[in-house]
């Protein structure tokens, strides 16, 4: 869909399109929610990498960093659409196959969207523990032993948990309604209703248009940003890092156990889990090319923007996780409070020394840090579904915006998915990675497909004037990437639930009955003429293709490695 702002006479641009009202500097203050997505899995990388942790935050970082050249070449060639890097490779596999293009922009759609539940539900759970915490307890608390007392025989770790629960808020047990469904529980408990009431906040900043949500941004990241450099600098400067905490550099025998193992095919598996979840946070700077049809000028403001994007996340996902790891330690890093991510503000705080001022602070820095996560995610993924709509992917009731070019309709349908997957994230913490697992399955699927478009969209569409162009090298290297990427997703995503990379080829096939009813029913098998627009194609141009088998091929191998790499490698 052409999105060209159209504006009255008075200067007010006409509602129902996107607008054209930010640089590459709001884009990045919108992306600058990324950074903070290492919080997330902080704990839970650990977990499974052992002293290995700082080297695959760092390794992940630089792929996605290399991958990204790729994106900013593609989005180049798209000044009037939105969506990001999944839109614009979707282009690419078009001629090839009519449901291979749309599973790009879903898979990367149902990868970014459970950000927001996944963010709400931790900043739920700090936002309880500030108003409704669990008292803790020790075996020499006045209260346990009257327990012991009165129960006599009672050993004090029983003592201590019947205190607790006794003790314990009821605002933290009440639950309206809870289930299992297959490998997964949901729950709809206090959790789920504060989460729900953020969610609602963060839609409601966003309904302004993207001026407003990058103007809000700037400043929440900026509250963000500053004090995860000062975290990150204050430990190494204070001589704070222990770097026996690095050794050695292999393997845990076990997850989530302090045992060091060995680089066999069980070690390998752990290794490749943990870059499996990294991914999920480290390549996400590329939503910083979501915004290009709202641009004052995309030629130049899509490279910025994605550029400059990933420097940031450079520096702190690199310098955060080492000195986390230099202070806390391994056992420190295993700790049930750091992998659920509870207790990583406690943890900050303990490592810039602060007291209970500087822990308030902080936990304010981790609720401010997930709200901007949360923006950043329901600002790329409802543009995703907009301009999915918009080219005929999706259903047609997406392309609706407001007056202030707000996509709402795909905000409003992000919302809905989203509390569905928050009441199974505030269930339990295997909940929550399974969820985290099955999303990333979809982010590596997208990836794959977007870093061979760049070489695809080389071959068939040359002739189109690109405002930047990446080193063929980086093209070729990205492209090798794609099939590491699968092999981080088949080998690596078992280590998190067994069932998470089946569920996430279901989830991922999904958009095949979708696409089928809006392509087939809706639109009678022809794509909307603005779709082709850019690209100066006509319906029958999508008959011709230059890459000859290239792309099957590559899908073709692609599908063998994930699979190889799923056989091969085992806990």
């Amino acid at each position: 869909m052409s999105v060209t702002s159209t504006v009255t006479d008075h200067g007010i641009p006409v509602s129902g399109h996107l607008q054209r009202t930010i640089d590459w500097r709001g884009a990045f203050w919108v992306a600058s929610g990324v950074p903070a997505l290492v919080l997330f899995s902080i704990g839970g990388l650990a977990g499974t990498t052992g002293t290995l942790a700082f080297l695959i935050w760092t390794v992940s970082m630089l792929m996605g960093f290399v991958q990204s050249f790729t994106y900013a070449e593609i989005a180049g060639l798209f000044p009037n659409k939105s969506g990001g890097a999944s839109v614009y490779g979707a282009t690419a596999w078009l001629p090839y196959s009519k449901l291979i293009a749309p599973l790009s922009v879903w898979c990367n759609w149902f990868a970014w969207s459970p950000v927001l539940s996944l963010g709400c539900s931790i900043a739920a759970a700090y936002i309880l523990n500030a108003f409704a915490p669990i008292p803790g307890f020790t075996a020499t608390s006045p209260e346990v032993v009257s327990y012991i007392g009165a129960h006599a025989g009672t050993n004090p770790t029983d003592a201590i948990a019947a205190v607790t629960a006794a003790a314990t808020p009821a605002l933290r047990s009440w639950t309206l309604f809870s289930h299992s469904l297959g490998p997964v529980s949901f729950s709809f408990n206090m959790t789920f209703l504060i989460g729900a009431v953020l969610m609602l906040i963060t839609f409601a900043i966003q309904h302004r248009g993207i001026l407003g949500t990058a103007n809000v941004q700037k400043y929440i990241g900026l509250l963000v940003v500053v004090p995860m450099l000062i975290v990150g600098v204050v430990p190494i400067l204070m001589g704070q890092i222990n770097f026996a905490n690095f050794s050695p550099l292999v393997p845990l025998a076990t997850a989530y156990a302090p045992d060091p193992g060995s680089w066999n095919v069980a070690g390998w598996t752990l290794v490749l889990g943990g870059m499996f979840i990294a991914a999920w946070s480290t390549y996400g700077f590329e939503t910083a090319v979501c915004y290009t049809s709202e641009f004052k000028n995309p030629g130049t403001d899509t490279f910025k923007a994605i550029f400059y994007s990933g420097l940031l996340c450079i520096v702190l996902y690199i310098l955060v996780p080492f000195t986390f790891q230099g202070v806390l330690g391994l056992n420190g890093m295993l700790a049930t409070p750091i992998v659920d991510g509870s207790g990583v503000a406690d943890a900050l705080a303990g490592m810039v020394g602060g007291g209970p001022l500087i822990h308030g602070l902080l936990v304010m820095l981790m609720i401010l840090a997930l709200m901007l996560c949360i923006m950043t995610a329901m600002a790329g993924s409802s543009r995703t579904l907009y301009q999915g709509s918009a080219d005929g992917w999706l259903p047609r009731y997406l392309t609706h915006v407001n007056e202030h070019g707000a996509p709402t309709r795909a905000m409003w349908t992000d919302l809905v998915f989203n509390l569905i997957v928050l009441s199974i994230a505030a269930a339990d913490a295997t909940s929550f990675f399974f969820i985290l697992a099955v999303s990333n399955c979809g982010y590596i699927i997208f990836n794959f497909l977007n870093l061979n478009a760049g070489w695809i969209h080389r071959i068939d569409n040359g002739h189109i004037r690109r405002p930047w162009i990446a080193p063929s090298w980086v093209l070729a290297l990205g492209a090798i990437f794609s099939f590491v990427n699968v092999v981080f997703m088949g080998a690596g995503a078992k280590t998190w639930n067994p069932l998470a990379l089946w569920a996430g080829l279901i989830a991922a096939a999904m958009i095949i009955p979708v696409f089928c009813f809006r392509h087939y029913v809706q639109d009678k098998g022809r794509f909307p003429d603005q779709m082709l627009a850019d690209l100066n194609l006509k319906q029958d141009d999508l008959k011709r293709s230059k890459a000859g088998l290239l792309p099957y091929l590559t899908l073709v191998a692609g599908l063998v490695v994930m699979l190889a790499a799923n056989w091969l490698f085992r806990i």
